[in-house]
């Protein structure tokens, strides 16, 4: 008997891919729509009633069984909220890592195997091996930063298929089997806001924020920021302060609403050679403090060799870095790999 295998279909063509290729393995396929986000946003219609059709229209294309979980009450709960809280705090969370620690990765097994289940698959980027998670073949689209804190036994449980092939092949293979989605572009920004950015999508939760002082490196208020919880380090862009060589945000106090600027590119708050994390989680084992490791500080940005690993004291490590690091923000996720495989990382304080 051929094991039963729930694809999460988010309407897209990796994950339409996903359940071509599982199917076409032998497993017993059902595809499910993850209902987590469907309230519209100003001046943006939510698209989680496209993505559920065109999910549905590759099911019947592929001859497979099709249902909706509604997870929107937890997804709110323990993605959303924490997002919002997290920048209300001054830092900047990556709510796509949150997602699939406790919605796909938990919520979705979980309810996968009670409804009789063998595994679940996702259309991820990423390769698991014995209970390992290893970055994605393709470079460019590997989504492994974002799956670290999966843990083992969920691991065990799941497939991702399309992990071991280029995007390009996956469109290929999309056209070759004629399904719905081949020709449907990829969805941009976090995971429920889209194409909306996150400044907005923060206004339309927490409503406009108290104007504050704006000061560069000469301790001068140059301009007024609109909150500055909106603010990220190393940021560039939004600033709207004079003309002359360009401002990057190199720190702020949410308590005095302050943001701090410096058109020094080389400015040593901009600039990480050590690293401490918290909110620890190893996927199978704590690292080897012998082993050769490295980190990645933000999605798709490059591997950089850690010269040292420190003692975990209080849940949290200090890691000391070959080469400094640009705009190391708190609040973002540190995922430390051993060659291609994932480690585990933490929160950056």
């Amino acid at each position: 008997m051929s094991k039963k295998v729930y694809v999460g279909m988010s309407g897209g063509v990796d994950s339409s891919v996903t359940a071509a290729l599982l199917k076409k393995q032998g497993y017993q396929v059902t595809g499910v729509y993850m209902k987590n986000w469907s309230q519209d946003l100003p001046g943006l219609e939510c698209t989680w009633k496209q993505d559920f059709q065109d999910a549905k229209r590759v099911a019947t294309q592929l001859g497979i069984d099709f249902k909706m979980y509604d997870f929107q009450k937890q997804y709110r709960q323990k993605v959303v909220d924490y997002m919002v809280d997290e920048y209300k705090s001054g830092r900047t969370p990556n709510p796509d890592v949150m997602c699939n620690q406790e919605i796909k990765f938990k919520l979705f097994l979980d309810t996968a195997l009670e409804d009789g289940a063998d595994l679940i698959a996702t259309g991820h980027y990423g390769r698991i091996s014995d209970g390992q998670l290893l970055s994605g073949i393709d470079k460019n689209k590997d989504q492994s930063y974002f799956l670290y804190r999966i843990n083992e036994e969920a691991l065990r449980r799941s497939l991702m298929p399309i992990g071991d092939l280029e995007k390009s092949e996956v469109r290929k293979l999309a056209k070759r089997l004629g399904l719905a989605t081949a020709d449907k572009k990829d969805s941009q920004g976090i995971c429920f806001v889209g194409k909306v950015g996150i400044k907005e999508f923060l206004l339309s939760e927490l409503g406009p924020q108290k104007s504050g002082k704006i000061i560069d490196q000469k301790g001068k208020e140059i301009g007024e920021h609109d909150g500055a919880l909106y603010y990220t380090i190393g940021q560039r862009h939004g600033l709207n302060v004079g003309g002359g060589l360009p401002y990057y945000v190199v720190g702020k106090d949410i308590d005095k609403n302050e943001v701090y600027v410096s058109t020094d590119l080389s400015d040593e708050q901009l600039w990480s050679g050590s690293i401490t994390l918290t909110n620890l989680h190893w996927l199978n084992d704590k690292p080897d403090k012998k082993a050769k490791l490295s980190i990645r500080t933000r999605y798709r940005a490059p591997l950089v060799t850690i010269s040292k690993v420190g003692d975990v004291s209080n849940d949290r490590i200090r890691l000391d870095l070959e080469d400094e690091i640009r705009a190391v923000t708190p609040g973002q996720s540190a995922v430390i790999y051993a060659g291609d495989r994932v480690v585990g990382g933490g929160i950056v304080i």
